[in-house]
């Protein structure tokens, strides 16, 4: 009998470290040229032109896990998000039938998290159940990201969603090995899938390397992730080649540069892919820093880069579903963006506090006009959100 009281310890300490935690976003991304359609093209978040709209709504649910512990750990994390957001990080066959509307309620996590000690040192980490993609800089999650509009190699070059699991292998102290398996991008099962096969990730990440001022992560990811709707039985076969690789390095205690580099290949679409990422991030003052992002990307058919003016545009074109959207021909895109983040510490239930004014310009390198109701060579935004978290 002795050994009860010591498990209905553990199962206290257990229950006493879940957290909950809220988030809510809103923002506007204003066009000066006011595009006839609406939509500020190329954008996904901010891409209603001159309207504001309330962009994440969400309530976290976590047990979090300590990977660097020689035991066993379970946790989870359950997260719901009602929003704009949500029309573009939905998963098909869970919550991409609910509504319509503008503002949509999805699930962007909810897995069970494992810390297994063992192979090596600090063992292997498991999440398994819906996930967000970990290939990229930028993530749904506004406190993760310093801007408010996403880059294009983010929106159409990097997954979002995904059903399945994820494996984070501690090779040593400053190398992971990443692999993975899921049932594609923002799809899940049944009618909730566009094709019959599966997709997953490999890659390799290291962290404290040049004396703790540098980190880097490569995830390549294969499989098939086009309609059959779209392209018939061949889109079960017809691989899709990501690959993407981005590193930081923290010049000062202030000064941070990344860089991300991707390419993508699509079989079914014969479509490829190019782009390079730089970003730039000064601490000008505790509360205050500035932020730079420079992107050229290349879509070399056109069937990539897509403004999706209906609702649930997005996710009818990933089903292969005819929609309302807008395309441009093959196009070199060039963006600048420059933005300040003002984060004051609020304390007390406060526990993030956030304003993010930036202006954008994006531009056709090659002569192209995909802006504007496919009127002008170049589109500036002025955009701007606030975070509130507690």
């Amino acid at each position: 009998m002795a050994p009860l009281p010591a498990a209905a310890g553990t199962t206290h300490d257990w229950l006493d470290d879940i957290t909950i935690a809220g988030q809510i976003e809103g923002g506007i991304n204003a066009n000066p040229a006011r595009p006839d359609n609406g939509v500020n093209f190329g954008q996904f978040f901010g891409d209603k032109a001159n309207q504001a709209q309330l962009d994440q709504l969400t309530l976290t649910v976590s047990k979090a896990i300590d990977t660097a512990s020689q035991d066993y750990e379970i946790g989870f994390m359950l997260r719901g998000l009602y929003g704009s957001d949500g029309r573009y990080f939905n998963i098909a066959g869970i919550t991409d039938r609910m509504t319509t509307d503008r503002y949509q309620f999805i699930i962007p996590q909810a897995h069970v998290d494992v810390h297994l000690p063992w192979l090596t040192k600090h063992g292997l980490d498991m999440q398994a159940g819906i996930l967000t993609s970990p290939m990229g800089v930028e993530a749904l999650d506004p406190s993760l990201r310093p801007f408010y509009t996403l880059s294009y190699t983010t929106e159409y070059s990097t997954p979002f969603e995904h059903v399945g699991a994820m494996f984070q292998w501690h090779l040593t102290d400053h190398f992971d090995a990443l692999f993975g398996i899921d049932t594609g991008n923002q799809v899940s099962f049944g009618n909730g899938d566009n094709n019959n096969a599966a997709a997953g990730y490999f890659g390799v990440s290291g962290s404290g390397l040049a004396h703790g001022k540098l980190s880097f992560v490569y995830l390549g990811r294969i499989g098939p992730e086009d309609a059959v709707r779209s392209l018939g039985q061949r889109a079960n076969t017809a691989q899709r080649f990501w690959n993407d690789l981005n590193a930081t390095y923290k010049i000062t205690d202030k000064l941070s540069v990344t860089g991300e580099l991707n390419i993508l290949h699509d079989e079914g679409l014969r479509a490829n892919t190019y782009s390079f990422v730089s970003y730039l991030s000064y601490q000008l003052t505790p509360t205050l820093t500035l932020n730079y992002r420079g992107e050229i990307y290349r879509d070399n058919t056109g069937l990539l880069v897509t403004s999706f003016i209906a609702n649930n545009a997005y996710m009818q074109a990933t089903l292969g579903k005819p929609t309302v959207t807008q395309s441009a021909p093959p196009t070199t895109y060039g963006a600048l963006t420059l933005g300040v983040s003002w984060h004051p510490l609020l304390g007390h239930a406060v526990k993030l506090f956030e304003i993010r004014p930036e202006i954008r310009f994006d531009r056709s390198l090659n002569g192209t006009h995909p802006f504007n109701d496919l009127r002008n060579a170049g589109q500036f935004t002025f955009g701007a959100d606030a975070v509130l978290g507690f």
